[in-house]
């Protein structure tokens, strides 16, 4: 099998696995980084979204092969300590309920504003399209997102 270098949270690793394997699998399994969730397996929940390049990107439809050589940033690698903007008012909103889609949420909404310092709502609601919250806290996130963004709303 070849070896791929993968940059994930800063750290370079390489890693012995099939090049079709999800990045999901490689995080989880193979790094032992279990922040990133499975949800769907099929693009369609958003649980497993990582940043790849600095873009919002499903880790369950990335290949270990996609992902090498780029730089790579899950939910443990967005901020240590969990200062982040974003996790800060998460919490301020009181977003999570079972919080097993939160992950993903997360880092969504801090690329979203990486590109984006203050998004409307429509660019939350277009962002988070793909995002499935069983637990229905969707008024939740978009306040949560303007908060981080320096606009409470």
């Amino acid at each position: 099998m070849p070896t791929h270098q993968l940059t994930v949270n800063g750290r370079v690793h390489h890693v012995d696995a099939d090049p079709a394997t999800p990045l999901l699998w490689i995080l989880r399994d193979t790094l032992g980084l279990t922040g990133t969730k499975f949800g769907c397996g099929q693009g369609v929940c958003g649980s497993c979204v990582v940043h790849l390049d600095g873009q919002a990107q499903k880790s369950c439809q990335t290949s270990l092969r996609e992902a090498a050589g780029h730089k790579v940033v899950t939910i443990e690698g967005l901020s240590k300590a969990g200062t982040h903007p974003v996790q800060h008012s998460w919490i301020a909103e009181d977003v999570a309920q079972c919080g097993y889609c939160q992950p993903g949420m997360i880092m969504t909404a801090a690329a979203l504003l990486q590109h984006k310092p203050h998004p409307t709502d429509r660019d939350i609601d277009d962002a988070f399209a793909d995002h499935v919250c069983r637990c229905g806290t969707y008024s939740r996130v978009r306040k949560a997102v303007h908060r981080a963004a320096g606009g409470v709303k």
